[in-house]
């Protein structure tokens, strides 16, 4: 799998979100879009608002078979400009990030319009979900899925209560060494199916560490998605001091069930609960999804900022 699908993760950046975004909250089925991002790409189509693509950037068209004949605009941090005019859109969605942001700029000195989302956190994503269900009169798809995501939410933390919570480390890429910090979605799920995520103590988003930290750490698990390379359990032997590795709980993570931002949070949820915990979690996962929704035929819609509890 490219590597670019880790970097599509990295690309939310930690600027802040520009000023300039105009109004999105205008029914609008028939807007041409074109999107710079994977996340939001995918948010667009689970929407069910594919057809008002008309340009992605490459690796859109790589990761999502729905969007491979539409045309294609560059990569994540180097569009062509000069496509992205071409093709006339009536917004241009793009991830906060410096390297976006400065053709967030160059696109609006063109005189196009920018909307410009951020998608390091979870709350983050789901504002997404809201703004562009918003944008493309989708508002009732995009409730659906975020309540799926926070029911999910809900439910794998429900399963994991009363199990083990091994301290954890999540690998980006292995060479170098990237892991998953502080204050990212995917150090709140980790949070959320039960498990410690060590790379808390490293720093904020998704820093790089060395094997030497790694080793002082102790994890007792090793969740690793590094794309394309030898199966974890036999590249980790290497360090057989590893708590991980003398428990046998290295785990191989398929980056592309769980590392994008996107609308399928409430899977991605499931898939960390069963590499943290094993397949063993499902059925608890299931029941508790069966409370949930009897709870909501009767009581009030969640809300995105909702508690787990």
């Amino acid at each position: 799998m490219p590597f670019l699908l880790l970097l599509s993760l990295l690309a939310g950046g930690s600027n802040p979100a520009s000023g300039r975004t105009q109004a999105e909250t205008t029914s609008a089925p028939t807007l041409r879009l074109i999107s710079l991002n994977p996340s939001l790409t995918a948010i667009v189509l689970r929407l069910g608002a594919g057809d008002s693509l008309v340009g992605v950037d490459d690796y859109s068209a790589r990761l999502l078979p729905e969007v491979a004949d539409r045309p294609r605009v560059g990569g994540l941090f180097d569009p062509s400009l000069e496509s992205v005019v071409a093709l006339r859109p009536d917004r241009v969605l793009i991830v906060a990030g410096a390297d976006q942001q400065s053709h967030a700029e160059r696109l609006e000195s063109l005189g196009l319009e920018v909307m410009i989302y951020r998608n390091e956190r979870l709350d983050e994503v789901l504002e997404n979900i809201t703004r562009l269900g918003g944008l493309l009169g989708r508002e009732r798809a995009a409730k659906a899925r975020i309540r799926a995501i926070l029911e999910m939410r809900r439910a794998v933390a429900v399963a994991a209560r009363g199990r083990e919570r091994p301290s954890t480390l999540a690998v980006v890429t292995r060479t170098p060494l990237f892991i998953v910090g502080a204050e990212t979605f995917l150090d709140e799920m980790l949070e959320a199916v039960g498990a410690r995520n060590l790379g808390r103590q490293l720093a904020k988003g998704y820093p790089r560490a060395s094997i030497e930290w790694l080793i002082g750490a102790r994890p007792e698990l090793l969740l690793d998605m590094t794309p394309g390379a030898e199966q974890a359990s036999a590249f980790w032997a290497r360090w057989p001091s590893l708590p991980a590795v003398a428990l046998n709980r290295v785990v191989d993570v398929d980056a592309s069930r769980i590392s994008l931002p996107g609308p399928d949070l409430d899977q991605a949820l499931r898939a960390l609960a069963v590499a943290v915990h094993g397949d063993g979690i499902s059925a608890a996962i299931d029941a508790a999804l069966r409370v949930g929704a009897a709870r909501l035929s009767v009581g009030p819609s969640i809300e995105h900022r909702g508690s787990l509890r």
